[in-house]
């Protein structure tokens, strides 16, 4: 399990970006509203969303989802 906050962004239901520490996420989250913000793309920027997991949920330091295999 990841002993740091992570972070995971999301465009309408489709996930961006995965697994960020706080800091990364801080740079990505800022890059995206100012690029929706300016760009014409398919996403404005109330399409925007993100999710805070605490230590200890999310992923293992080696980036895989916690839990056991699924086979």
């Amino acid at each position: 399990m990841s002993e740091n906050t992570i972070y995971h962004i999301y465009a309408k239901d489709r996930c961006l970006y995965n697994c960020l520490e706080e800091k990364e996420f801080n740079m990505k989250w800022e890059q995206l509203n100012a690029m929706v913000g300016l760009m014409h793309t398919d996403y404005d920027v109330d399409d925007l969303s993100y999710e805070k997991l605490p230590p200890g949920l999310g992923a293992t330091s080696d980036g895989e989802p916690g839990g056991e295999d699924s086979y």
